[in-house]
């Protein structure tokens, strides 16, 4: 079943800072089970918990563990939410047939990261973080309408470029990038991959085309 996306980015709800590219992000009229907009204060607990869920283990040794990350989690957005930052936005997918009062079903996050190539010095680009789906909802549209908003906040702030990191092994976000068009940018190749035997990470990029009114 296709799921059709309702994106609302005016911005208006925004608590922390806004910004003036309102009329650039105009809404799809599209009526859909999800509703994507900028997180408010009240959203911060939800997002927390369902990126907690999403990277963190609640159960086996370290199970006791998770109250403290999902705490961490917590204060880290709530400091980068209210800090000064010109282009930072942090989007939640609300399910707006659902009937509970916390109904937030994904989250991502945008801002602007600098390169770390010599040939790039100072140069820097928006980067596509902390992507998170509930795992009940997965697979039905939220994760490919906060990827598509934040295409569409990355225009209105006048870049053409988007990237993301994602792991070699995690074949399904691998599916749902390339679907959507992003493409293998750079193989990251550390130490720790080597010695802790972890996944290499993979730099995608997607090159946004505004006639298209992404």
């Amino acid at each position: 079943m296709r799921v059709l996306i309702r994106t609302e980015l005016t911005l208006k709800p925004l608590f922390f800072h806004s910004f003036p590219q309102e009329s650039a992000l105009a809404a799809f009229a599209a009526p859909s089970q999800f509703q994507i907009r900028p997180a408010t204060s009240g959203d911060l607990s939800s997002v927390a918990q369902i990126i907690a869920e999403s990277f963190h283990h609640q159960n086996g040794l370290f199970g006791w563990l998770f109250p403290l990350l999902r705490l961490g989690i917590y204060e880290d957005l709530r400091h980068r939410l209210t800090s000064p930052v010109p282009h930072h936005i942090c989007l939640v997918a609300v399910d707006m047939s659902a009937d509970t009062t916390s109904n937030i079903v994904g989250t991502v996050e945008l801002g602007m990261r600098f390169s770390d190539s010599w040939m790039q010095i100072g140069k820097s680009f928006p980067y596509l973080s902390n992507l998170a789906v509930n795992p009940q909802y997965r697979r039905q549209g939220a994760a490919s309408g906060l990827l598509k908003a934040c295409e569409k906040v990355s225009l209105s702030w006048g870049f053409q470029d988007l990237y993301l990191h994602v792991l070699e092994n995690n074949n399904q976000a691998r599916q749902l990038y390339f679907k959507l068009g992003y493409q293998e940018h750079r193989v990251e190749s550390h130490l720790n991959i080597f010695f802790l035997k972890r996944s290499r990470q993979i730099l995608l990029r997607k090159r946004l085309n505004a006639d298209l009114g992404i």
